[in-house]
């Protein structure tokens, strides 16, 4: 893993989307679609479609404009609407709350495992009533929420799962992808994702033909055959953006396989800090988009971090249902609590492919030494001394 691109000085960035980027076959791509011509519904959106579903195990696939527009384009093709109930998750982006209120749908938390950080598939069964449209279980930070599971409590209950695998691309679940179990799975291609495009991007993949149909349609403003037949959007996936993702998909395997094994050496290295590690389920393979530790100090020990040269990001440091304009939705009986201590102690570490080795162990050298300091201050600080403010950024 080691590369003649290491950074100088010991700093280890977050991300580094140009590391290891196929660039030749990038900027071919591209010239390719711009001498095409066709940079709306053009030709590279239906290659990248048709390879996109095949890769997910499915038989549909539409491209969309974000992974946002992808949440509630499949919210709005499975019929949600005002009145209605989602049953989701409050520990994720505010982008998948966001789908579910633009539909006039209603968000319904529920608590997430304290080991996976997914939604506990009792309280998605205890929560489901008859104003329940679908379940929206998000797959966070490329861990999955138990699809077979949440896929049973669906079937059980006559309403689809929808699911939000933003942090999931190459994620499966007993050796099959995640698209797999779910009724209609979504996708963000947003820069920094595993699969990443040249700016905003999504895409939802099913195997109902109808509702991919509609999908389809409410994308293109609602026009069937030259027909506009509904109020649609204009939630089209851009053709360059089609173009680089194209490219970057038949590497995608491989990146995984370099995240995996960095988060393999983090694990091996972390394991005896103290800090909370990530857990992967035994049917679980993990996308690793971030990796994730927990800590009780968390806000000084990224201050501490910084400080020897390592960026982080916390994702996320408020959960949905304590930002302003979801705080009056439904909880259930006990609120939130697993949900708000992640929140509060999660940290994101440096995790991307082309990470090399020697800055992975700049990492763990770091932890250590943050670790020991706050802990030192921790026990000598004064009781009434105030706690940091959270400074993080997504």
């Amino acid at each position: 893993m080691t590369t003649p691109d290491t950074p100088a000085g010991g700093r280890v960035p977050f991300n580094d989307l140009a590391r290891i980027a196929p660039m030749d076959t990038l900027r071919a791509a591209v010239d390719d679609a711009i001498t095409a011509g066709d940079f709306v519904q053009g030709r590279a959106i239906d290659s990248f479609e048709r390879r996109f579903a095949e890769y997910n195990g499915v038989a549909h696939c539409v491209g969309t404009s974000s992974g946002t527009s992808a949440l509630q384009c499949a919210l709005a093709a499975a019929g949600c609407g005002p009145g209605d109930e989602v049953v989701t998750v409050s520990a994720t982006f505010v982008a998948t709350a966001e789908a579910i209120t633009h539909t006039g749908a209603s968000p319904v938390f529920v608590d997430v495992d304290p080991v996976t950080g997914t939604a506990r598939p009792d309280q998605v069964r205890a929560a489901v009533t008859a104003r329940t449209r679908a379940i929206l279980p998000v797959h966070l930070y490329g861990h999955p929420a138990d699809p077979r599971e949440l896929a049973a409590i669906g079937a059980g209950h006559g309403i689809p799962v929808i699911a939000d695998a933003s942090h999931a691309h190459g994620a499966t679940w007993d050796g099959r992808p995640v698209a797999a179990y779910a009724d209609v799975t979504c996708f963000s291609f947003y820069p920094s994702k595993n699969l990443g495009a040249f700016g905003d991007a999504g895409a939802l993949v099913t195997d109902d033909p109808q509702l991919a149909r509609r999908a389809r349609s409410l994308c293109d403003h609602g026009r069937e055959d030259g027909e506009v037949v509904t109020a649609g959007h204009n939630w089209r996936m851009d053709t360059l953006q089609a173009a680089v993702l194209a490219a970057k998909l038949p590497h995608l395997d491989h990146w995984t396989r370099l995240r995996r094994r960095a988060a393999d050496r983090y694990r091996g290295s972390l394991r005896d800090t103290g800090l909370t590690l990530p857990t992967t389920s035994p049917a679980a393979g993990h996308a690793h988009h971030l990796y994730v530790v927990r800590h009780p100090q968390r806000d000084a020990l990224r201050a501490e971090l910084a400080g020897h040269g390592v960026d982080t990001r916390v994702h996320y440091p408020r959960a949905v249902h304590q930002l302003r304009p979801f705080s009056a939705l439904r909880t259930p009986p006990g609120g939130l609590p697993e949900t708000e201590a992640l929140a509060r102690q999660c940290l994101s570490l440096p995790l991307f492919p082309g990470i090399t080795d020697e800055e992975l162990d700049t990492v763990v050298r770091a932890v250590r030494a943050a670790l020991r300091t706050v802990e030192r201050n921790t026990t000598t600080a004064p009781a009434d001394q105030p706690r940091p403010p959270a400074t993080a950024r997504n």
